[in-house]
C-alpha cells in the first residue's frame, strides 16, 4: 500500500491543491445523477464540492491512506450514503463497481507506474466516460528535488511526467480523445515554521520515512535553508480523456 499521510495537517494546509483541484472539476461535464469516482481523495476538499455537484448521483471517494480517508469521512459525513469510501492502491485492481466518471487531483504523481495505472482506471470506467485529472508533471518543484538530491543524493520518490509520454500511456489503455498538457503554478507560502510544515506534510514525507526520526526536523529544517524563500516551482500535468 502507499505510505500514509498526517491528514489532519494536510487538511488544514493544502490550500493550493484544492484551489487547483476545483479548477479541474469545473472541467468535468455532469448533468448530477452520476457516480463519479474521486481517485485520491485526499482529505476530501475537493470530494465536497464534487459530491455538491451530484445531487442525484453518487461519489466513491478512494484513496491510499487510510488516515486520509477517515479525514474525507469526517468532512463529508453530511452527504450520507452518497459518499462511498474504499481505501486501495491504484496499483492494483480497484474494488468499485463501474462508473460514470473519474475525477483525480494531485494524485497520480505518487503513483509509480502509469501505464499500470491508467489500465486499472479504464477497467472500471463506462465506454464514452470521461477521465479529467491534475498531477504533478514534468519539471514539478525543481528546487525541492534538487535540494534533496543535494543532500541524499539522486533519489526522486515521484512520477512526474511529460504530456506526450502520458498521452501514448492513456492511450493503449483504452482512452482516446486524449488531451494533456502543463501548466506552471508558482506558489508563495507563509515564511519560518508554517513553511516548514508544508514542506514536511506534502513535499519530503516520502524522504523523511528513509530518516532516523531523531534526523527528521533537522533534515526539513536544512531544506528550508537552501531554498530560501518560501517559494515551490509547482507544474501541473492536466489530463482529459474518454473511455473508448
Amino acid at each position: 500500500m502507499p505510505r500514509d499521510w498526517d491528514a489532519a495537517t494536510y487538511d488544514r494546509i493544502a490550500d493550493p491543491m484544492a484551489r487547483w483541484g476545483v479548477a479541474v472539476l469545473d472541467r468535468l461535464p455532469l448533468a448530477g445523477d452520476e457516480t463519479v469516482l474521486d481517485a485520491g481523495c485526499g482529505s476530501g476538499r475537493v470530494t465536497e464540492p464534487l459530491t455538491e455537484r451530484l445531487p442525484r448521483g453518487r461519489v466513491i471517494a478512494l484513496d491510499g491512506s487510510p488516515s486520509m480517508v477517515e479525514q474525507a469521512r469526517a468532512r463529508l459525513r453530511r452527504f450520507g450514503d452518497r459518499v462511498e469510501f474504499v481505501v486501495a492502491d491504484l496499483m492494483d485492481p480497484l474494488p468499485v463497481r463501474t462508473v460514470d466518471a473519474i475525477l483525480s487531483t494531485a494524485t497520480f504523481h505518487w503513483v509509480p507506474d502509469h501505464a499500470r495505472l491508467f489500465r486499472n482506471l479504464a477497467a472500471v470506467l463506462r465506454p464514452g466516460g470521461r477521465l479529467v485529472a491534475q498531477c504533478g508533471g514534468e519539471g514539478n518543484i525543481a528546487s525541492v528535488r534538487s535540494v534533496v538530491a543535494e543532500l541524499l543524493g539522486p533519489v526522486d520518490t515521484n512520477v512526474y511526467a511529460a504530456p506526450d509520454a502520458t498521452r501514448e500511456r492513456l492511450e493503449a489503455a483504452g482512452f482516446t480523445d486524449v488531451e494533456c498538457w502543463l501548466t506552471p503554478e508558482p506558489t508563495e507560502l507563509e515564511p519560518g515554521e508554517p513553511f516548514e510544515r508544508y514542506l514536511r506534510t506534502v513535499c519530503l514525507g516520502a524522504h523523511l520515512e528513509r530518516l532516523p526520526s531523531g534526523e527528521r526536523d533537522a533534515f526539513v529544517h536544512e531544506v528550508a535553508r537552501r531554498l530560501g524563500r518560501p517559494h515551490l516551482d509547482y507544474v501541473r500535468l492536466n489530463i482529459r480523456a474518454t473511455r473508448a
